[in-house]
């Protein structure tokens, strides 16, 4: 048990930067969709979390953000540019949340986490 929680701690450990906070960046391959690269940032947030989608306009994507438990959460989101989307968490209670992006026309589907501080 004691290694799990280490290599846990090391996991996270590694996704933040001296400054507390971290780009991450996924790389996703769904099917003929190779080297979609989406990039949510601040991690951990306070205020606000951007999502840059490069090969997807931003239009085409709907997101749902779950808390932990899986309840889905109310947030605005605003198109900031043709491929960028910030999310307003402010409200949320701080914690881990799931942001769910769905692409239909190139049936794009991912989940990604991030810290709410």
């Amino acid at each position: 048990m004691r290694i799990f929680y280490l290599i846990v701690i090391c996991i996270f450990s590694a996704a933040f930067t001296a400054n507390g906070q971290s780009r991450e960046e996924y790389d996703v391959q769904h099917g003929p969709f190779d080297n979609k690269s989406i990039h949510i940032y601040p991690n951990p947030a306070v205020d606000f979390v951007h999502v840059r989608i490069d090969e997807i306009p931003a239009r085409q994507v709907t997101l749902a953000v779950h808390n932990i438990i899986g309840n889905e959460m109310k947030v605005e989101a605003e198109i900031i540019n043709e491929h960028e989307i910030r999310i307003r968490v402010k409200e949320l209670d701080a914690g881990y949340y799931l942001l769910a992006l769905k692409d239909e026309e190139d049936h794009f589907r991912g989940t990604y986490k991030f810290l709410k501080r």
